[in-house]
């Protein structure tokens, strides 16, 4: 690699064809990004590392699915996201075993206006403490859709769930959290 700080896209390129720097370069660029999502999805360092390295290795097994359509990082986010999950479920399948089970049916146009959340006048520390406090299937809605930045339809395919029980989930996940930060 004569390029001191080579692009994405010649960097993407010179894994696919193998080349061993190629890949430590994209896994160093990434590997705090992804660590830390993984980490905020199952709160264990040692846990997140060990998700985080089997998402890696398997971004690079399957790097010729990616098409550019989205950013690389993008796409690697979503990869750590379902092997995080993936693992979570493994390893709590009592607490997600089926999250339709757990959540109630809703009509599309039955279900009430959002919770409003307002952080202005609170400390990070305050909103991730009540976050990590949450149920598990509330904390990790909330974290896909605040922290991730996933949107509805994105997060009830990663959890699995239908869009009325994802939108369902995330309202009263709002509300907890809100009664949470209100305590």
């Amino acid at each position: 690699m004569s390029n001191a700080n080579p692009d994405i896209d010649t960097l993407i390129t010179l894994c696919r064809q193998g080349n061993r720097n190629a890949q430590f370069e994209v896994y160093n660029r990434y590997y705090k990004t992804m660590f830390n999502t993984a980490l905020r999805i199952v709160k264990d360092s040692h846990w997140a590392e060990d998700i985080m390295q089997e998402a890696f290795l398997k971004a690079f097994t399957k790097l010729d699915s990616f098409k550019g359509e989205v950013t690389f990082g993008a796409w690697l986010k979503k990869i750590v996201v379902n092997q995080t999950l993936d693992n979570y479920k493994k390893i709590n399948r009592n607490a997600m075993d089926s999250l339709d089970d757990i959540l109630y049916k809703v009509e599309d146009d039955g279900y009430k206006e959002e919770a409003k959340l307002d952080f202005t006048n609170m400390k990070v520390q305050q909103v991730m403490a009540a976050l990590q406090s949450l149920k598990e299937n509330y904390r990790i809605a909330l974290t896909l859709l605040y922290i991730e930045g996933y949107d509805h339809e994105e997060i009830s395919e990663i959890m699995a769930i239908t869009p009325g029980n994802c939108r369902t989930t995330i309202s009263r996940a709002k509300e907890s959290l809100l009664k949470k930060l209100n305590a």
